[in-house]
């Protein structure tokens, strides 16, 4: 890995959670646990044994991951584990479900593995996609060391052989938070999608892989990004479908996640995410899908501003360390931050949609991999929920859907198709 300037992390015992994670534990119900999953699809069947050896090889790089969460009286925080890797599985037809932190030798992620693919399902509280990202490059970098395959190091993938750096440990919230204007936090009542509810913790994975360079193309003839673009097919077929419910008439709108490294220099691999929420008011009239667009591409270029990340961030922070809420024992917190997400979480967005945009591989590594795959978890209220990433010139997009229905699935790959972007569908529903 280059010399970063930054010094080796002091041998900790524990830490506090970052700011983001925080509200993460009170919310770890029977019905809502915040997990996703991170998938590396190789060019070979996976070995059980090699992997088991890659994954105590590849924790030893992340101190951060090498953790259990413990709940002290006024807050949770993380306790460095000491007990062996947790055991690699094969995978599951109920992707993401619920972390129970007394389960898999009290880690806080699950490996799994089916004939060519890895996939890790990662607890919010201990990272976001980011080092998510590189958690499992790495992993899957030294798999295929293992099996005969000298990768190198760079990009996504970390070197095994250096020592993580105080920077990858830090909470960035707190070296960056420093605005002191308020914006409002919520906006608003919004439409939820509505379906025939699959049993508790089962979830129906579909995801669409497409050719980069074209859904780019398609993107960029209309003006936006590839994120701008998909936003506005989901908010597109959301105001349809809610228009045929003939149900009250609701905003509609689409939460997106920002990595905060794009604006603020940090090379954490903990959290350092905010999300921006764009709506469509249908009360204000019809709306065409070039409407759409212009609308979603202001408001995202609108939101995704330093400043006012930052005042977002900031307002976060104050939350935290306000003298009221650091004297509240840890269950009164939990009871809070329940009833806020209930009110000001999912309440003011009808889906989610992450797109991680493209990861870079070493080129040792390129040619034994065929995709990434990245899926958010269910919500409570958003029931189906995007996530997107882009390896070489695969842009897979993936649908987290909790209800028995897929016609927004089939809606979101038609419009695809349609326009000229050739798409190739794999589910886990059967």
């Amino acid at each position: 890995m280059p010399n970063t300037g930054q010094t080796a992390p002091k041998q900790r015992h524990w830490f506090k959670l970052d700011n983001a994670a925080t509200i993460f534990p009170g919310q770890n119900t029977q019905r809502w646990s915040n997990i996703f999953r991170f998938s590396v699809v190789l060019d070979r069947e996976v070995k059980p044994d090699l992997l088991e050896r890659a994954l105590e090889e590849t924790l030893a790089r992340f101190p951060c991951f090498d953790v259990r969460i413990r709940r002290g009286f006024f807050w949770y925080y993380f306790e460095k584990n000491g007990a062996a890797a947790p055991p690699v599985m094969p995978d599951i037809k109920n992707p993401c479900y619920r972390i129970r932190f007394n389960e898999n030798r009290r880690f806080l992620f699950r490996v799994y593995y089916r004939h060519n693919r890895i996939s890790v399902d990662f607890y919010h509280a201990l990272c976001d996609g980011y080092g998510a990202s590189r958690f499992i490059c790495t992993l899957a970098a030294r798999y295929l060391n293992l099996d005969g395959i000298h990768t190198g190091a760079g990009g996504a993938v970390l070197d095994t052989a250096s020592q993580a750096s105080e920077g990858e440990m830090e909470d960035s919230f707190e070296r960056y938070a420093s605005s002191k204007a308020k914006l409002r936090r919520f906006n608003g009542f919004a439409y939820h999608a509505k379906g025939t509810r699959l049993p508790h913790h089962t979830l129906h994975l579909t995801t669409g892989f497409m050719p980069l360079d074209r859904v780019s193309a398609v993107a960029k003839s209309s003006g936006v990004t590839i994120t701008e673009y998909t936003a506005a097919v989901l908010l597109d077929i959301m105001l349809r479908k809610q228009a045929l419910e003939q149900r009250k008439t609701k905003r509609v709108s689409i939460q997106i996640p920002v990595n905060l490294r794009n604006h603020f220099p940090s090379q954490t691999l903990r959290n350092f995410v905010l999300c921006m929420n764009i709506g469509i008011d249908p009360m204000l009239g019809d709306y065409t899908f070039e409407e759409i667009l212009r609308a979603v591409k202001l408001g995202v270029r609108t939101e995704n501003d330093p400043k006012r990340l930052n005042a977002l961030m900031s307002a976060n922070r104050r939350l935290q360390t306000n003298p009221l809420m650091r004297a509240l024992p840890l269950a009164l917190k939990k009871a809070g931050i329940g009833v806020h997400f209930r009110i000001s979480g999912e309440q003011s967005t009808s889906v989610l949609l992450t797109n991680f945009g493209k990861v870079e591989l070493p080129a040792g590594m390129r040619g034994h991999v065929e995709s990434l795959i990245f899926a958010s978890g269910p919500g409570i209220l958003n029931g189906a929920r995007w996530g997107a990433v882009s390896c070489g010139n695969v842009f897979a997009l993936t649908c987290s859907n909790v209800y028995r229905e897929t016609d927004i699935e089939k809606a979101v790959f038609t419009h695809f198709i349609r326009a000229g972007v050739p798409v190739r569908v794999e589910s886990n529903k059967n």
